[in-house]
């Protein structure tokens, strides 16, 4: 999907910007024992293995792992005793949006709007609250939530916004909530056109512009925002990176990294704090070409960036009706979705890609979509051999007939169990009941031979790996409905589930060499959590916390030191309000 990617944050929140807190900053490198613990990993296989600890070289990776039983090393630089608590692998979010999660923490969250109204009173108060931003901005609205069977229109965001320019985009990143003066801003009238892969809603009875840009559409108004200055960027990549530590994700595939978010990553590391690892899929072949040149970037920083490949948009999203569907919409018969290009075209830029050994990687949600995508993915393994690994990310409806097609020439489905528990009720209505059986199908697409690469997508979904667990298992919400999961037949079994996660994550960004195992060679990326993955009940599983996040075997995020700093920020908040 595809979060927003501009805004004016010239005046937002300069203090968020996160260094390496002085409390948690790493330690030296050093050989340490980590023992006493009750560990489980992937093995790689589809399997786990359990462990009781395991020794962390100077290099920042696994030297030792020691079941029940082995003999420990005599002498060790330091060593940690893990009181018998549960120690997983880092979590890897093999489809996120890191800019895009670090913004959305800066900006108007409407994510817990239940309704248009409260999603307007709270659009009213942030602005109230920040006269002297430029435009009001926000994601994470979802007119389903909200029980409409329409779109929210700009004479109904007018009245909640006091006539600055605002810009709020659908929780699927695939549409956007402009009122009056942003699209007067963006010069668009009756007449203007909606460019090719987009939709400009309108007004009953008239041409002109309702309010909602879909797809293509939005970059009429993302064009006329003020764009976020260097130091912007580089306070959202931090809000990113403390959100994904403190829920256990230590590294994570950004999808549609521009030239800007590339040169933030590498200030931001060449500072020393880059503590997540970010493999980087370009916006676009014009941002692969500026970023990589001609060929993938090799691993930089330690392990912590890389550029692997491309990121493509071939369709749009189901809650917006972009979705590329082989038969109209159940709910809309009037419309197959809006494809962003064609065959011919999608296969040219990955040709282009693939022709320099970049990996693609490829948005298709429909069925036409990922029909389309595989079709190509067909053609192209014919003239580029070896391992390519071309990727699909969402694949969230797939015609059964195309099913068998993902276990060929080594496509990977890079999917987000969270969507599942999201939008099913959504691609109900969207589908009907009777096209449902290729729908988040992770059991019968791993069932082909395709590698199942689980992420969030984040921030349309929270980056929470626990809770992607539980529903990967259960086909259930937080609310445990329905009863028995929502075609429980595709279902995964724990040991999938963690691996997709993990090893398959790994897998997919080409470093399961390095990355998603607690294994001897392997950087020691790895979690103290409260609950075995393996043996929680479904309701743990999905509760489970974080309680340290190390990284290179280093401490990069702990729950007790965070909300210590968090106590201590309370207490000089409340004397500087004091002294006022």
């Amino acid at each position: 999907m595809n979060p927003t990617k501009g805004a004016a944050f010239a005046l937002l929140l300069a203090s968020t910007a996160v260094a390496a807190s002085p409390a948690l900053a790493p330690s030296a490198l050093a050989d340490v024992l980590v023992d006493n613990v009750d560990g489980v990993t992937a093995d790689g296989k589809g399997g786990v293995e359990r462990f009781e600890g395991f020794l962390i070289g100077n290099d920042g990776r696994i030297a030792e792992v020691y079941r029940h039983g082995d003999k420990r090393p005599k002498k060790v630089d330091y060593q940690v005793d893990g009181k018998g608590r549960v120690v997983v692998p880092g979590m890897i979010d093999a489809h996120g949006h890191v800019m895009g999660t670090g913004f959305a923490k800066m900006t108007l969250d409407l994510s817990m709007a239940k309704t248009l109204d409260e999603a307007l009173s709270r659009i009213s108060a942030w602005a109230a609250a920040h006269p002297d931003a430029p435009w009001i901005l926000g994601s994470g609205w979802n007119q389903v939530q909200w029980g409409l069977d329409r779109m929210p229109t700009a004479a109904e965001l007018d009245g909640a916004t006091g006539g600055k320019p605002a810009w709020l985009t659908r929780v699927d990143g695939h549409a956007g909530w402009a009122n009056s003066a942003a699209i007067s801003a963006a010069g668009v009238t009756a007449t203007t056109a909606a460019p090719a892969g987009g939709e400009i809603l309108r007004s009953a009875g008239s041409k002109q512009p309702s309010g909602v840009f879909v797809d293509g559409a939005m970059a009429l108004i993302e064009a006329k925002m003020p764009r976020p200055r260097p130091e912007d960027r580089d306070a959202a990549l931090g809000e990113a990176q403390l959100a994904l530590l403190a829920q256990g994700v230590t590294a994570i595939a950004d999808m549609g990294t521009s030239i800007e978010d590339w040169q933030s990553m590498r200030r931001t590391a060449d500072d020393g704090r880059l503590r997540i690892r970010i493999v980087s899929y370009a916006d676009g072949v014009d941002n692969m070409t500026l970023i990589g040149g001609p060929r993938p970037t090799p691993w930089l920083y330690g392990d912590h960036l890389k550029m692997n490949g491309v990121k493509l948009y071939l369709d749009g999203a189901l809650g917006s009706r972009g979705a590329w569907l082989k038969q109209p919409y159940a709910d809309a018969a009037g419309t197959r979705g809006l494809p962003r290009m064609n065959e011919t075209q999608l296969s040219n830029l990955m040709s282009r890609a693939a022709m320099d050994n970049f990996q693609v990687a490829v948005h298709a949600i429909g069925d036409q979509a990922n029909a389309t995508v595989l079709d190509s993915i067909e053609e192209l393994s014919a003239t580029y051999k070896g391992d390519r690994r071309w990727r699909i990310e969402h694949a969230q409806i797939v015609d059964p007939a195309d099913l068998p097609r993902f276990g060929k020439f080594g496509t990977i489905a890079s999917m987000q169990p969270q969507h599942e528990a999201s939008d099913r009720t959504m691609a109900e209505a969207r589908l009907g009941p009777n096209r449902l059986g290729g729908a988040y199908a992770w059991k019968s697409i791993a069932a082909t031979g395709a590698k199942l690469a689980f992420g969030s997508d984040t921030p349309v979904e929270p980056a929470q790996p626990f809770v992607g667990l539980a529903v990967a298992v259960t086909r259930q919400g937080a609310d445990n409905q329905p009863f028995n999961g929502w075609q429980p037949q595709e279902a995964l079994s724990r040991e999938a589930a963690l691996g997709a996660y993990t090893t398959g994550a790994a897998y997919a960004m080409f470093a399961e060499d390095r990355l998603g195992r607690i294994a001897k060679g392997y950087r020691a990326d790895f979690l103290f959590v409260d609950a075995d993955p393996m043996l929680a009940t479904p309701d743990k599983l999905r509760a489970t916390r974080v309680l340290e996040t190390w990284i290179d075997g280093k401490l990069a995020w702990s729950a007790a030191k965070d909300r210590m700093i968090a106590k201590d920020a309370a207490k000089d908040a409340a004397k500087d309000s004091a002294a006022r």
